[in-house]
């Protein structure tokens, strides 16, 4: 095996976010690899019953709670990597932003994985990582994003920020394109269908991601172990459009 890859077999990985889309298929993936998982999220009970897995561990944590991250991280003890998918959108124009769902969207993908880091880096492993999301309205200002732009942007800064502070612990981010997990369902069945297509037709693969796309980009973000402070931009080449 290459030196600059590590194996997730008997790694312990950690998952925050639901019990679907983005973060059940990078589960999904670390359990195929060997790993042991746990899955964090604000409803345990929801998380035990969306994966019904024995091999499973699932936890509760609220990114918005530092009490509730230090505490997830003190029951965990020693784990390899975490992972954490959450968000909180913040969607519209500037006229109609309202300020705590502003509040809301940093604090979950911003302030929350930096407290995630201040509590779980001492117990990481060597070789282990962080793995935080951003997404490709950072790189492409889109009318009706500011909030998730800003937002995202912020993390692309703090993956940099994090990997010289908290080093050799690695830090690097996932950024996807347009991903059918379901988040879209919200424009109905037909104004999906349109969204999709009209991202196919100007998206350079032309194709819309899959949740395994991304879950095989924060494989890769977790096993190499020569790279730290990367944003892997799994967006089809949107920005490029």
């Amino acid at each position: 095996m290459n030196p600059s890859i590590q194996s997730l077999q008997d790694r312990t990985v950690v998952v925050i976010g639901r019990g679907s889309g983005i973060a059940r298929a990078i589960t999904d993936a670390s359990r195929a690899a060997g790993a042991r998982v746990v899955v964090a999220g604000r409803d345990r009970p929801a998380l035990a019953w969306a994966y019904d897995d024995p091999d499973i561990r699932a936890e509760e944590v609220d990114l918005n709670d530092e009490v509730s991250i230090a505490s997830l991280a003190q029951r965990l003890g020693a784990v390899d990597h975490v992972v954490s998918t959450a968000s909180a959108r913040a969607r519209g124009h500037v006229r109609d932003l309202d300020r705590e769902a502003l509040r809301r969207s940093f604090d979950t993908k911003v302030i929350g994985p930096i407290m995630m880091a201040k509590h779980f880096t001492p117990h990481i492993g060597v070789g282990g990582s962080l793995v935080l999301f951003s997404g490709v309205a950072a790189f492409k200002p889109t009318v009706g994003y500011l909030g998730v732009a800003v937002t995202n942007g912020a993390v692309d800064f703090l993956t940099r920020s994090l990997a010289l502070e908290l080093a050799p612990v690695r830090v690097n981010t996932v950024s996807p394109g347009v991903v059918d997990t379901g988040a879209w369902d919200g424009l109905g069945e037909q104004g999906k269908r349109d969204y999709f297509e009209s991202q196919r037709e100007r998206n350079p693969v032309r194709r819309i991601g899959t949740v395994e796309d991304i879950a095989t980009a924060v494989l890769f973000a977790m096993t190499n172990t020569f790279m730290t402070g990367a944003t892997l931009r799994i967006d089809g080449g949107e920005p490029l459009t």
